[in-house]
């Protein structure tokens, strides 16, 4: 089963760990969307290893990381007959020239994330519901 996310969780509970829970979170988010997707042919890259290799690439990775999280997410919506307008596209110009809006972009690309997520998860939940 895939879990509900919110992104005012994610925020209160991140700051309240001093970002530890951020390091879970998104590990579930990368765990949840291999398992959702499973069959795509593709392998979404754990977050450990995302956050190690944004830390060598001096951040870049981790907006590559954002970006085909996000395309992956649209590319696999329609299994679940849904259709999603925000793609990797729109995740990762929110990331960036979202930071120009007070800071807020980021957030906005993550809320994109976690809401298709939640969609997603659903679906699925409903379709290993339905097969039990």
């Amino acid at each position: 089963m895939v879990n509900q996310r919110s992104l005012v969780t994610y925020i209160i509970l991140s700051i309240i760990t001093c970002g530890i829970y951020s390091i879970y979170f998104w590990y579930q988010f990368t765990e949840d969307v291999n398992k959702t997707c499973a069959g795509d042919g593709e392998e979404t890259t754990n977050y450990i290893i995302a956050l190690l290799l944004s830390i060598v690439t001096c951040g870049i990775y981790m907006y590559y990381w954002y970006y085909k999280l996000g395309n992956r997410l649209q590319a696999n919506a329609p299994r679940y007959k849904m259709s999603f307008q925000e793609n990797g596209t729109t995740v990762l110009l929110w990331m960036l020239v979202g930071v120009l809006l007070f800071g807020i972009g980021p957030f906005i690309g993550m809320y994109f994330l976690i809401k298709n997520l939640n969609a997603i998860g659903n679906a699925y939940n409903a379709h290993v519901a339905q097969s039990n």
